[in-house]
């Protein structure tokens, strides 16, 4: 499975989205607001999932973090950046 993916099933699953598929999440939208409508305390438990499956650092409520967490595509860049 990509990483793409990868991120898109844990999205679904440790926020129990069951109406959604991966297929549903666009890489390039946003995960807040007006793209998938994720808030503040699905922010939290993402970021909870992605630092133990990934095993990533993940700064709280820094500029950068947010950048990170605007799309699928944009976590996929920052997990691998943190592998490298």
């Amino acid at each position: 499975m990509s990483l793409d993916n990868e991120i898109k099933q844990l999205i679904i699953g440790c926020l129990d989205l069951e109406d959604v598929s991966i297929d549903d999440i666009d890489s390039d939208a946003a995960l807040f607001g007006d793209g998938l409508g994720l808030d503040s305390i699905d922010a939290l438990e993402l970021g909870l999932a992605i630092k133990k499956q990934f095993d990533v650092k993940i700064e709280a409520n820094s500029e950068a973090t947010k950048q990170h967490f605007y799309s699928v595509a944009s976590l996929v860049s920052f997990i691998e950046s943190q592998r490298a």
